[in-house]
């Protein structure tokens, strides 16, 4: 185990000073603002936070220096703000509260999107439903959620290029009244969005939608295509776009800390106000206190458990609801096309869209019971890929399934309202104990502004500590890291300087083709740090991919270990690539090497790889592709 630790710290001294030589700099690792009297000094400004976040050679800081700083944060010196969950909210708030000028921390328990925030519909959707709603119920409010989703579907875009992109969605129609709606719904959309819209909606023929989606069906029973109309969304890699946010949050000075957890909170004298937390370190099993004056509970469907930590008859507010997704072969949809149907049969909404090569559709919308690891159950699959089948020529096999997961949207009730009747599918903000501020429900487009998500929320924290930010939000003008100065073309640099250097099977180090699916992936997942990862499987013979017929490379989990706080082997797989959710089985044969990979950069004994291998096998048994379903049914396999 010395030498492999031994050699983990000279790749990575190796990789350090490749990058620094190719960029003509050293690398800069950028400790906590708050533990080098930045707030002294009236915090960091924007421009200077830019300059921390697109320095090409810039460091997260490491886990144990996060560690140190939320230990460090004691009774006399609290933090300002201290963040319980890892989500995009908790993200988006730490991001937030940091570039005002607080001190931050935030703790996960499990990892940066482990839970509902890597299991989306991979939408940024400007609210078209909420229109049809405004319209017919002469609803502002409505009408004004509409706007403000528009206004960040572009913003969460702008942000995150190399993340997110705008992506066609076919609605089909089946007469011609439901042509007439949908076009003049669309186009109303259109209109709305003014300066935020992506591309005008346009209508296609039958002819015309049939070459855009070979797959759609023309004639179905007692019904036959009469066109379509399309429209655009946003669409991300959301576990991504999350991590991308907590790194950009440590390098803007918050101590960000997953596999973390609150076990218990610290309360004053008088048992009045929550001033603190007891954190347990999962990966160490080391426990300690970080004062805050301030907590903000974004730990998303478990946000019910944290408020009881406070007050065990604390009012439940979460209603959690299971939304199911399945993968299919790409050959179901198009590329760079995706079809939406508003209203099935039973009145549900349908989607199929292209997403990393592969097709995923879903979804379901049903009462479930919060668990760390949701599965799906096969009559919601079942229920997906009939649904799908009414609208395509193809046949829709079981088998055909690659990958299936359920996410838990935490929808949510105001405990302070007087009737909880009606379930708010909007977020909600309330401080129901001094000192603790919940922030949950809302959705992924908007969790960065008010009046939604980390915005409120920070704003509700500053309230309830009487903080004193050196400057008001300004997470809307901030590109997250790998973002700034992003270009789609970028890609082509790495498809021509560099090679991936990968062992052959005899022990040789042979050059490969860093060919352009491999380069188009790297610019996508890291954006302008991609020459980095790069640079690792050329110089460190990590260049062999990691599944048969996938772009992710072993230089991927170098990396991630190194500059992503990547601490397990189901942090990789599921979040910081998406093999997991894209092709269970595939996941399943790359796991040994990942851990193989993790073992050497964190210094890991065989116990603990055991130990890895069989927490992957037990995550991707909750994941139902075609081989571990116990399901055979003739109308499907």
């Amino acid at each position: 185990m010395h030498r492999m630790a031994s050699t983990a710290r000279m790749s990575r001294r190796i990789g350090a000073a490749v990058f620094a030589a190719a960029t003509g700099g050293a690398i800069v690792l950028y400790q906590p603002a708050f533990s080098s009297n930045d707030r002294g000094s009236g915090g960091p400004n924007l421009e200077a936070i830019r300059q921390r976040i697109n320095d090409p050679n810039t460091v997260v800081p490491s886990r144990a220096v996060q560690s140190s700083a939320l230990i460090g944060a004691n009774s006399a010196n609290p933090l300002d703000v201290l963040v319980i969950g890892g989500g995009a909210t908790g993200s988006g708030v730490a991001l937030d509260a940091v570039t005002r000028g607080l001190r931050v921390g935030l703790v996960e328990r499990e990892d940066f999107s482990s839970g509902t925030s890597s299991r989306s519909t991979k939408l940024i959707h400007g609210g078209v439903r909420y229109l049809e709603k405004a319209v017919f119920n002469l609803d502002y409010g409505q009408l004004k959620l509409v706007f403000h989703a528009l206004e960040e579907r572009k913003q969460v875009i702008d942000n995150a290029p190399h993340l997110c992109h705008a992506l066609p969605c076919m609605t089909p129609c089946f007469d011609w009244f439901e042509v007439i709606y949908y076009w003049a719904g669309l186009k109303m959309y259109d209109l709305v969005a003014g300066a935020r819209l992506l591309h005008l909606s346009r209508y296609y023929s039958a002819q015309e939608s049939s070459e855009l989606f070979p797959t759609l069906a023309r004639k179905g029973k007692d019904r036959n295509l009469k066109g379509t109309v399309v429209y655009y969304d946003g669409q991300m890699n959301d576990s991504r776009v999350n991590v991308g946010l907590a790194c950009t949050a440590a390098i803007a000075g918050a101590a960000v800390l997953n596999h973390a957890e609150v076990v218990s909170f610290l309360k004053d004298e008088a048992g009045k106000r929550i001033i603190g937390a007891r954190i347990r370190d999962n990966l160490s099993g080391k426990e300690f206190d970080t004062y805050a004056r301030v907590i903000v509970n974004a730990a998303g469907p478990f946000c019910d458990s944290v408020r009881k930590l406070a007050d065990k008859d604390a009012r439940s507010m979460i209603c959690p609801s299971s939304g199911v997704h399945v993968v299919l072969p790409d050959y179901y949809s198009p590329e760079g096309m995706g079809l939406i149907v508003p209203k099935t049969k039973d009145g549900r909404v349908v989607f199929m869209l292209p997403w990393l090569g592969r097709t995923v559709a879903g979804t379901t919308d049903s009462n479930t019971s919060i668990t760390l690891l949701p599965e799906p159950h096969e009559d919601e699959i079942q229920f997906i890929l009939d649904a799908i089948s009414d609208y395509l020529n193809v046949k829709v096999r079981r088998t055909d399934v690659l990958s299936a997961w359920s996410g838990i949207r935490p929808l949510a009730t105001d405990p302070s309202a007087k009737n909880t009747e009606n379930i708010s599918r909007d977020h909600v903000v309330c401080e129901d104990y001094p000192g603790l501020v919940t922030i949950t429900g809302g959705k992924w487009t908007t969790y960065r502004s008010t009046p939604s998500m980390a915005e409120d929320a920070v704003n509700a924290a500053i309230k309830s500590g009487t903080l004193n930010p050196t400057s008001k939000c300004v997470t809307h003008k901030l590109r997250l890291i790998g973002g700034d100065g992003w270009d789609p073309a970028s890609f082509t640099v790495l498809a021509q300087q560099y090679i991936r250097m990968k062992k052959t099977y005899s022990g040789k180090v042979v050059p490969g083709v860093m060919d352009t699916a491999t380069a188009k992936h790297l610019s996508r997942a890291y954006g302008t740090l991609a020459d980095r990862v790069a640079a690792i499987a050329q110089n460190e013979s990590l260049g062999k991919r990691l599944a048969h017929g996938y772009p992710f490379l072993e230089a991927e989990v170098a990396y991630c270990a190194r500059n992503e706080y990547c601490e397990s082997a189901v942090d990789f797989i599921a979040r910081r690539s998406r093999l997991a959710f894209l092709d269970t089985d595939a996941a399943g044969r790359a796991l040994p090497r990942v851990i193989e990979i993790l073992a050497t950069e964190h210094n890991w004994d065989k116990s603990r790889q055991k130990q890895e291998f069989e927490k992957g096998k037990e995550f991707l048994e909750t994941f139902k592709s075609s081989k571990n379903a116990q399901f055979h049914d003739g109308k499907h396999t």
